[in-house]
Order: C-alpha cells, then structure tokens, then sequence
C-alpha cells in the first residue's frame, strides 16, 4: 500500500471518525460557551476530569449512559464554578480558566488515587460498543466508516445539528449569539446577560466533559492521566478555524482527525526512511497551516472575554 492508497481504505475512515468524535464534543462545548462571549482554557480539565468521572462511575456499578450523564453533571458543575469567577464576579477568564485546568486535573489524580490506592494498571470497564445503523451501515465503504460507530459519535454528530439549530433559528440562539457580540442589546431587551452566559459555560463544559468521557468509555475501556493529551487546546484552535460555526466544527475536527489518523498509518509506509517524531508533528503543522489561513477572515465575538456590569456601557 502506498501513501496515496491510505486514504481509500475503510479502516482510515473509521480510525479518523473515532478520533474527530471528543474534538466534535470538545469544540462544540468551547463554541457554545465563546459565543455567549466567554473563553473557556478550562477545558482540558473538564475533559479530564469527566473521563475518570464517567469510568468510574461505571466501574463502581452503574451503567454506561449513567456514566455519561454523571460526567456531563461534573462538567456543568465545573462550568458553574468558572461562571462564577468570570462572569457574575468579571475575574479575568485566562487566569480562571487555566486554574480550572489545575484544579480538575489534581482533582482528578485525587480521586483516582482515594478511591484505588493500591491500583497499578487501571481497571477495565464494559465500554460502549459500536452500532451499526440499520440498512445504512451496509452501504460499501461509507457504511462500514461512518454509520458503524459508538452511540457517543451519533450523539455528537446529533448535538451538532440541534446546537446549530438553536443558535441559528431560535430566540434562545440568537439571545446566545448577541450576549457575545452585544450584551448590552440584551439587557435592553429585558433578558439576564448573566443567566445566558452562566447557561452557556454550563452547557458547554457538559460536553466537554461528555468528550472526555468517550476516551474512557468508548475510545479506550479504562483511565490513565494524561490521555486528554492536549485535546483541550486543539478544540479552542477549532473553534477559531470553524468562525464560531457548528457544521464548521465538525469539519475542522474530522480534518485533523483525518491528519492524526493519516500520519499512524504513513508511519508504517515510509517510517523506516523518515524520524517518527516528523510524522506526530504532521497533524498540527497541517492544522496551524489551515488556522493560519483561515484566521485572517474570522469575525470574533465583539465581547468575547469582555466582563459584563448591568447597567454599564
């Protein structure tokens, strides 16, 4: 097989829908919470500490689906404490959301090291399956790569849709959108600025623990530290290459998917002549290329980061 015949095998496309499904979930939880006008760097650890919250939940007896709303809650309620300190206290969201990274993940190691102290290697868990859809899975190629997936990809496929809807043809979207370009405008119009940007960050920090949770429950069946391994900062360098756009997200996510997968399986084509360490730097080159490009057309939301005051202008 050479390079160029990679990229029409089944097993490429399976391997790139699986990695892009935290990055989908991730990203569209960083979205969410931008453009209601708050950056949110705690996002690495809000995946974190919802991958080990979801495996452990099912670990200790409960079922899958209750795992991943346990890590949605644990994510909300992270999102509620970042919320907190940004927007109704206006404390700056750089410094609160890296210190939200520091905390869930020592969090993280706490628990974990609480609850298993003996442990080596780390226990085992049922994981999610994948389903193939009914009639649609028995398309050749594009069945087989893109509707024989985990439930938890469906599911982040499904949020895309419902979370472009609601932003683009809702009254609730729209007051989303214009807290993080105007916030004024909404205050104008009678609406809480403060509870649409707290209901964002809480929101958005659910699914990003939601991506967490599919490493531990979906993608592997267990939890080790470090196996966000920086998906948290490649979601926030999505978000600006999809402009804030859902069906963009999508994209940008199964790009880079697409490169990560790619560049494992080059390895083993041409590795012998090329250093490894050239083809784990493939995908964020690329990626950095892409932004790059992009970037210099993007519109940012006019209040992202910006504290709110009612009553100010």
């Amino acid at each position: 097989m050479d390079w160029l015949e990679i990229l029409w095998t089944t097993s490429f496309w399976v391997a790139a829908v699986r990695i892009a499904t935290p990055l989908i979930l991730g990203t569209l939880g960083e979205l969410v919470c931008e453009r209601a006008g708050v950056l949110n760097l705690g996002i690495e650890g809000i995946m974190t500490l919802g991958a080990m919250a979801g495996w452990m939940s099912v670990y200790m007896g409960a079922d899958l689906w209750t795992g991943v709303i346990l890590a949605a809650m644990v994510g909300a309620l992270l999102g509620a404490l970042h919320s907190l300190l940004t927007v109704l206290l206006g404390l700056s969201q750089h410094v609160t959301g890296i210190g939200i990274t520091l905390l869930a993940s020592s969090l993280t190691y706490y628990i974990y090291r609480l609850v298993l102290p003996e442990v080596t290697s780390p226990p085992r868990i049922e994981a999610f399956t994948n389903y193939p859809i009914p009639l649609l899975s028995k398309i050749p190629w594009i069945g087989e790569s893109f509707f024989n997936q985990s439930p938890l990809t469906y599911l982040a496929v499904i949020l895309v849709i419902i979370v472009g809807f609601i932003l683009y043809r809702t009254p609730l979207g729209l007051a989303v959108r214009t807290t993080g370009e105007n916030p004024s405008a909404v205050e104008a119009q009678g609406m809480n600025v403060i509870g649409i940007r707290t209901g964002a960050v809480m929101f958005g920090s659910a699914l990003m623990a939601i991506a967490g949770a599919f490493l531990t429950m979906s993608a592997f069946n267990a939890f080790f530290f470090n196996m966000v391994n920086g998906r948290g900062w490649i979601c926030i360098a999505l978000v600006i290459f999809a402009s804030w756009n859902p069906g963009k997200a999508l994209f940008g996510a199964l790009l880079f998917a697409a490169f990560d997968a790619y560049q494992m399986r080059l390895q083993q084509v041409i590795g012998s002549v090329i250093p490894y360490q050239i083809f784990l730097m493939l995908p964020y080159l690329l990626s950095i290329i892409a932004l790059i490009l992009i970037s210099r057309r993007v519109a940012v939301p006019q209040a992202l980061m910006i504290p709110y005051r009612k009553g100010e202008r």
